[in-house]
């Protein structure tokens, strides 16, 4: 008894400390808006195109990669410029520093975005390292893709946000895969319903494309 004793008390010992390294890696909680008049959606040409300046390199082609393919999948040819009868995909997308952690009273996780929205265009780029965890891994940023697609009338047809918090050891804020999770939640069951949110597991985002 003792030894079976011992040996329970190491095993729980040692899943305590495997939970305490588990990078944090959240859902991607999606946000949509579809007019009332959804024709022409999901099909013809549209071109990409980002109205704020993006410094980081890296993070804009890996991010036009992932809506280009998610666009294709829909339907929608790919056009080098706007013109008659093309439909425009305005990105943004941004990492904010999370200044809320855990607080057990709302729920296990409570993320809070502190100060204004930061951009690719800053320091808080994609692949930059940045330690805000002060040595313990748990939420620690936040990263936000969003989509506008409007008729060549720019009338909006759609618009939508997901956004996604991950601690600094994630696989999940890798730029690559963090541009491809965003971009598959965000156009996941598109078109949605108007003024919806949906929350999504990242493991059910893998190998959707």
């Amino acid at each position: 008894m003792p030894r079976l004793s011992l040996l329970a008390t190491l095993a729980a010992a040692l899943a305590l400390s495997a939970c305490a390294t588990t990078p944090f890696t959240g859902p991607v909680e999606v946000t949509r808006f579809v007019a009332p008049d959804r024709a022409g959606l999901g099909q013809g040409p549209i071109v990409i195109y980002f109205p704020d300046e993006i410094a980081n390199a890296q993070a804009k082609a890996a991010i036009t990669a992932a809506v280009t393919q998610e666009l294709q999948a829909l339907g929608y040819t790919i056009a080098a410029q706007e013109g008659r009868g093309v439909q425009v995909a305005a990105i943004r997308t941004a990492r904010t520093p999370i200044a809320a952690t855990i607080d057990n009273r709302r729920g296990p996780v409570n993320v809070g975005v502190g100060g204004g929205t930061g951009s690719f265009g800053s320091g808080l780029g994609m692949g930059v390292g940045i330690n805000l965890g002060g040595g313990r891994e748990g939420p620690a940023v936040n990263t936000e893709l969003s989509v506008r697609i409007t008729n060549d009338a720019n009338a909006a047809l759609w618009e939508g946000r997901a956004q996604l918090a991950t601690g600094v050891k994630s696989p999940y804020s890798q730029i690559d895969t963090s541009a491809r999770t965003l971009a598959s939640g965000l156009f996941r069951d598109f078109p949605g319903g108007n003024g919806e949110t949906v929350t999504i597991d990242v493991k059910k985002l893998q190998g959707t494309r």
